[in-house]
């Protein structure tokens, strides 16, 4: 049987309010990324997602980013590596804090999209997720898009695992439609669910010029502040459960 993660963004908490349906995302993925105070979240709701996973048997994965509550961590901030690598391992260490057994680390918005082109970010993150594991005693994986984190990440023995996403254009060289620009965003539930369903079984991707793009990812992301995050996540789960793709965590 093919199998596939469904991931999703949560405890995405902004001054007390959620900004997500979490308890009806966990019940649906099977890795959760968690906000650990960055751009979101807080010791509570780090403690609310623990325990979410724990009931539902959802892997827990770190999303740490830049310290950048105002922007929601999506406009890129000018850090000296060490201060960057200082700012990750602070977020991994709180949501440990918080009794995440972390199985996995997948950067957020603008420090997501940095570490794809840029070697020194990569490299301080690479270093933040390598100290992480080394006080586990095991490998620790980074999720991500291929590009400079990828080498980074092998460089410490790190595992690098790619994903692809559900709710977001991709331009035909296979990176994202920017979030300001005409099909950034996709909202509509059927048409999601099928993505994923292609995704699973042949690893590729529409792009928004309807190029055919090759996206072979172990891990599929919907994005849990979206308006209609939990219809899609509804649908795509029952669409992959449907087509007899199993929806297991690979951490």
């Amino acid at each position: 049987m093919a199998a596939i993660d469904l991931n999703a963004d949560l405890g995405e908490t902004v001054d007390g309010v959620p900004t997500a349906d979490d308890e009806a995302m966990f019940a649906v993925i099977s890795s959760a990324n968690v906000a650990c105070g960055g751009h979101a979240g807080d010791a509570a709701s780090m403690r609310q997602a623990v325990a979410r996973a724990g009931r539902f048997g959802v892997a827990i994965g770190a999303h740490p980013s830049y310290p950048d509550r105002a922007g929601f961590g999506r406009v890129a901030v000018a850090m000296a590596p060490t201060d960057l690598e200082a700012a990750v391992d602070s977020q991994l260490g709180a949501l440990v804090d918080a009794g995440a057994d972390i199985r996995y680390v997948k950067p957020h918005g603008a420090l997501y999209h940095a570490v794809t082109a840029d070697r020194a970010q990569a490299d301080a993150v690479a270093r933040a997720v390598a100290a992480l594991a080394e006080r586990l005693g095991r490998p620790l994986p980074v999720l991500g898009l291929p590009g400079e984190i990828e080498g980074a990440a092998a460089s410490r023995g790190l595992p690098f695992v790619r994903e692809a996403f559900l709710d977001r254009g991709y331009l035909p060289d296979g990176s994202l439609v920017p979030r300001t620009q005409p099909g950034a965003l996709l909202d509509d539930p059927e048409r999601v669910a099928a993505r994923a369903v292609r995704l699973a079984r042949e690893g590729v991707v529409e792009a928004v010029d309807g190029t055919v793009v090759r996206a072979d990812a172990a891990s599929l992301c919907v994005h849990g502040d979206s308006p209609s995050a939990v219809a899609m996540a509804r649908a795509v789960r029952a669409a992959l459960d449907a087509a007899g793709v199993e929806v297991r965590a690979p951490w």
